[in-house]
C-alpha cells in the first residue's frame, strides 16, 4: 500500500507556487498575476523612500522569476550581470585603446558564451556532420527564456560605454537591475542602459498617475492581442503548418493570413504587457511596435516592427559594418548581411536564415529602387494603395517561411494555395469558424484600417475613466480571456527566440 499523502493543500499550493519551477508561467497567466500582486503590496512602500532597498528586492523578485521558468539556469542571469559589468570596468580603466578594445571584446564573447552553446550548438553540429559527414552529436538543450533579450543588453551597454555614450557611473546594483528587470525577462524590448538606468536617480520625479494608468491600457491591450487574439486564432493556424496538405488551398491560405495576425498580437501584446508592467511600477520604456502593418514598404516595416531589435541591429552591427558610409555597393550589403543575421538571431534554423535574407534582399531592391524611380513618383491614393498592398503580399509570402518547420511544408503551403484554391470554400469556412474569422478581421481593421487618432482617443478614454470603469473593463477582458482560451494560456511565440 502506498503511504497517505498528509500534506496540508495550503501547503503543496505554497511549494508550486513559490518554490517549484514552472515553464508555463507567463505574464497572461493567473499564477503570474498572483505574485506580481503580493510582490507590488510590498513595492509601492518603498519605491520613492528607499532606493536600494527597492532595488534590491526587485532584482530578487525578478530572480525568482527567472527561477520559475528557467529553473537551474537562472543562474546564467546574474553570472552575466556581475561578469559583464566587472569586465567592463576593467575596460574603463584600461590605459590605452588597445586595452579597452581587448577587455571590449572580452566582456562581448563573454556575454555570447552562453547564447552560442543553448542556442547555435546543435545547428552548428548539424551543418558540420552535413558537410564533413561527421557524427557530432546534436544536442537538444532549451533555450532559457529571455537568454536573446538580457545577452543583447549586455552587449550595448558595453559597447555604449566604450564609445563613451554613457558617461556617468552605473553601480552594480543599478547594472543588476538593469539586466534583470523581470517585465524585460520574457521578450524584451530590448532596453538600453540610458532609457532605465538613470530613472533610478533619487532626484526622479515621483511616478504620476498619468503613467500608472497609461501602464494599465497597455495590460488591457496586451491581454487582449495576446490572451485573446493571438491565443484563440493560433490552434487553427497550428492544424495548416502541422499538415497543409490536409486542408484546401483556401483553408491553407485562411492560416497564412491568421498567422500574419497571430505573430502581431503575440508579440506586441506581450510587449505592451512588458512596457505596462514596467508603467505601473514607474519606469517609462520605449515603444516597441508603432503600427507596423500600416508599412507602404519594407524599410518602414522594419522602423515600425520590433523596434527595440532593428534599432539594435542598426546601431551594433549594420553601422559598424560601415552602413551606408562606404559607398552604395557597401550600403546593400551591410543592410543584406545585418538581416540575415537577424533572421539567424530568431532560432538555429535555415528556415529563419531564408527569412532573414528574403528581407534583406527586399530592403536592397527598395533602396535601389527608391534612388532611381520612386522619390520621383508623387504620392498619391492609388500609389500608397498599390504599396500596401505589394508589401502585405511579402510579409504573408516570407511569414510562411518564419512559421514553417523546413522547405517541404513551405512547399505544401504554397502548392495547397496556388494549386488547389477554390473560392467556394468561403461559405462553409465562414459558417465553421465564425468567431476565428471575426478576431482575424477585428484585428486587421484595428491595427491597419483604423486611424491613429481613433486610436487614440480610445486609450485616453480608459487612461482617464474613473477606476470603477478601469475594474469593469480588465474584469471583462479577463472574462473574455477566460472563454475563448484554448487549453490554457499558449506558450509566447518569441520565448523560444
Amino acid at each position: 500500500m502506498q503511504p497517505e499523502n498528509h500534506t496540508p493543500p495550503w501547503l503543496t499550493a505554497f511549494v508550486n507556487l513559490f518554490m517549484t519551477p514552472d515553464v508555463s508561467l507567463q505574464f497572461p497567466t493567473v499564477k503570474f498575476w498572483i505574485l506580481f500582486v503580493i510582490f507590488f503590496a510590498f513595492y509601492i512602500t518603498i519605491r520613492n523612500r528607499r532606493r536600494t532597498l527597492m532595488m534590491a528586492y526587485v532584482i530578487a523578485f525578478s530572480l525568482f522569476i527567472a527561477f520559475k521558468v528557467n529553473g537551474v539556469f537562472m543562474l546564467l542571469l546574474p553570472a552575466t550581470a556581475l561578469l559583464s559589468w566587472t569586465l567592463t570596468r576593467r575596460m574603463s580603466c584600461a590605459a590605452t585603446p588597445k586595452g579597452k578594445r581587448h577587455w571590449l571584446t572580452a566582456a562581448i564573447l563573454i556575454d555570447l558564451a552562453p547564447l552560442l552553446f543553448f542556442k547555435y550548438t546543435g545547428f552548428a553540429a548539424s551543418m558540420l556532420n552535413s558537410l564533413f559527414s561527421a557524427n557530432f552529436p546534436l544536442l537538444q538543450i532549451a533555450v532559457p527564456v529571455g537568454l536573446s533579450f538580457y545577452t543583447f543588453q549586455a552587449i550595448s551597454y558595453s559597447v555604449d560605454i566604450y564609445k563613451r555614450k554613457i558617461t556617468y557611473d552605473v553601480s552594480l546594483l543599478e547594472y543588476c537591475f538593469y539586466i534583470t528587470f523581470f517585465p524585460l525577462l520574457f521578450a524584451g524590448p530590448i532596453t538600453r542602459t540610458d532609457t532605465l538606468v538613470p530613472q533610478l536617480s533619487p532626484y526622479d520625479r515621483p511616478v504620476g498617475k498619468t503613467l500608472v494608468n497609461t501602464g494599465f491600457w497597455l495590460i488591457l491591450s496586451g491581454l487582449l492581442k495576446k490572451g485573446l487574439v493571438a491565443d484563440y486564432i493560433a490552434e487553427y493556424n497550428n492544424w495548416i503548418f502541422d499538415d497543409p496538405t490536409a486542408y484546401s488551398g483556401f483553408e491553407v491560405l485562411m492560416g497564412v493570413v491568421g498567422y500574419y495576425v497571430q505573430i502581431y498580437c503575440d508579440f506586441s501584446g506581450y510587449s505592451d504587457l512588458s512596457i505596462g508592467l514596467a508603467a505601473i511600477m514607474g519606469f517609462r520604456l520605449l515603444d516597441n511596435f508603432n503600427s507596423p502593418y500600416k508599412s507602404l514598404n519594407v524599410t518602414e516595416f522594419w522602423h515600425r516592427w520590433h523596434i527595440s531589435l532593428s534599432t539594435w541591429f542598426r546601431d551594433y552591427l549594420y553601422i559598424p559594418l560601415g552602413g551606408n558610409r562606404k559607398g552604395q555597393f557597401r550600403t546593400y550589403l551591410n543592410n543584406f548581411i545585418t538581416m540575415v543575421v537577424a533572421g539567424l538571431w530568431h532560432g538555429a534554423s535555415w528556415m529563419f536564415v531564408i527569412w532573414g535574407a528574403l528581407h534583406g534582399a527586399a530592403l536592397v531592391v527598395h533602396k535601389y529602387c527608391k534612388t532611381r524611380f520612386l522619390d520621383k513618383l508623387g504620392p498619391s491614393r492609388w500609389s500608397a494603395m498599390a504599396s500596401w498592398l505589394l508589401t502585405f503580399g511579402f510579409l504573408l509570402i516570407t511569414w510562411v517561411f518564419f512559421r514553417s518547420k523546413d522547405m517541404t511544408t513551405v512547399g505544401q503551403v504554397f502548392s495547397q494555395v496556388f494549386g488547389d484554391f477554390d473560392i467556394a470554400y468561403l461559405i462553409p469556412f465562414v459558417q465553421r469558424r465564425t468567431a476565428w474569422l471575426l478576431f482575424v478581421v477585428a484585428a486587421v481593421i484595428i491595427h491597419v484600417a483604423m486611424p491613429e487618432h481613433v486610436r487614440g482617443r480610445i486609450m485616453n478614454f480608459v487612461v482617464n475613466a474613473h477606476w470603477t470603469v478601469k475594474l469593469l473593463l480588465f474584469a471583462i477582458t479577463v472574462q473574455l480571456v477566460i472563454n475563448f482560451s484554448q487549453n490554457g494560456v499558449q506558450p509566447m511565440l518569441y520565448s523560444q527566440f
